[in-house]
């Protein structure tokens, strides 16, 4: 078989615009320079995020850079990809903070000696009113308007900023600025990646190529993973908290997980669907989760998840509550572990059924407990609490 460096790069990809000149690119011998911006409006990078690293990675892998843009001007916009609202803009303070926490994740995946770290920030802060407006003049409103969200806000009737309809030709400048030869994004990218192109042309430029990756699906396997809809997996997660929730996902997706999270090929991934369910699934949360933390902690969340979940013993180590008194409410104890946002929620899984005291399921927040007692409080499937 002849393997062609395009071949990889085109693998799992859901557009890839303008492959011939791509290829032209890779076959030149020239190492390319390829861009992935990111605005930091929250600390943490997701598996949403991984798809795309991946990808990125790859082109590294074939000794290409990576060009990691921190948006940093671009956040203090808010860009309204797939939004039908405004986004909340950050301080400076919360956009430096979060750039930091991005450049931290990132290269758990890419390769930092290939890896060029750029801020939009560098030319928007030295740009001129008259160099904006001058910009503006490339894009007409009829063209923005045909953006999906745009377009759906417009006949909604909700309010569409000035300062939005920027924000494709801001982030398709920065294509500008740094010469990039392709663009990676998700599919909601599309069409600010299309504009850059459209930039770099009007400069007499070679025009970058522009691939979109699948958005990935998020853990209630219906929308896609966001840390506004609750349904992400963080690359922060602790070693548990990322084995825990990849089981909790919906077998139906989980040969989506193991194509764009662990690029396997198409063989291994039917291999795996001859399994049990449970038995991919959890395979699939060990090689992520040792992704992160190493065969040994992928090891030891499996053992512990399958002592807890398939032989409904006690978790190896818990988290401890010490009452202060002798007697203490139920409420009050779940309220000293800290775990919880308040005791509005310890009342509402009260009232679920959701707690259990030595696997008894306990309803009365004001059950009494006392120390000494050699008691366990389960909350849901996964909390578990010593009580001292």
């Amino acid at each position: 078989m002849n393997y062609k460096p395009i071949d990889l790069i085109a693998s799992n990809v859901q557009a890839l615009i303008d492959r011939e000149g791509l290829e032209r690119k890779l076959a030149s011998g020239r190492r390319l320079r390829i861009k992935l911006g990111v605005d930091p409006t929250r600390p943490d990078l997701t598996f949403g995020h991984l798809v795309v690293f991946n990808k990125l990675r790859q082109f590294q892998d074939l000794g290409h850079t990576a060009i990691f843009l921190i948006g940093d001007f671009t956040t203090t916009i808010g860009d309204p990809s797939g939004r039908s609202d405004t986004r909340p803009i950050l301080t400076p303070d919360e956009i430096a903070q979060n750039a930091k926490t991005y450049l931290d994740q990132a290269f758990k995946v890419l390769d930092l000696e290939q890896t060029e770290v750029r801020y939009n920030s560098e030319w928007y802060r030295a740009m001129s009113l008259a160099d904006l407006l001058q910009l503006a003049r490339e894009m007409t409103v009829a063209q923005l308007i045909e953006r999906d969200d745009f377009a759906k806000r417009y006949r909604e009737k909700t309010p569409i900023s000035l300062v939005e309809f920027l924000y494709p030709l801001i982030q398709g400048y920065d294509s500008v600025m740094l010469r990039a030869d392709l663009e990676m994004g998700g599919s909601d990218q599309l069409f600010n990646m299309l504009v850059a192109r459209a930039l770099q042309k009007n400069r007499g430029m070679e025009e970058q190529a522009v691939l979109c990756m699948p958005l990935l699906v998020g853990l209630d396997g219906n929308r896609k993973m966001s840390k506004s809809f609750g349904n992400y997996i963080s690359f922060n997660d602790s070693a548990r908290d990322m084995f825990g929730k990849i089981m909790s996902i919906p077998d139906e997706i989980m040969t989506a997980y193991r194509r764009l999270l662990l690029c396997e090929s198409e063989e291994a991934i039917g291999r795996m669907s001859q399994m049990h369910p449970m038995e991919a699934k959890k395979d699939l949360a060990g090689r992520l989760v040792a992704r992160f933390y190493g065969n040994d902690a992928a090891v030891g969340e499996r053992e512990e998840f399958e002592r807890v979940f398939s032989r409904n013993e006690l978790p190896a180590e818990m988290a401890e509550i010490v009452l202060s008194t002798d007697r203490t409410s139920l409420l009050d104890a779940l309220a000293l572990s800290g775990a919880f946002r308040g005791r509005n929620e310890i009342r509402r899984l009260l009232e679920q059924g959701a707690v259990r005291v030595n696997n008894e399921r306990i309803l009365d927040p004001e059950y009494a407990l006392s120390a000494g007692q050699g008691l366990v409080i389960q909350v849901g499937k996964k909390q578990f609490f010593s009580v001292k």
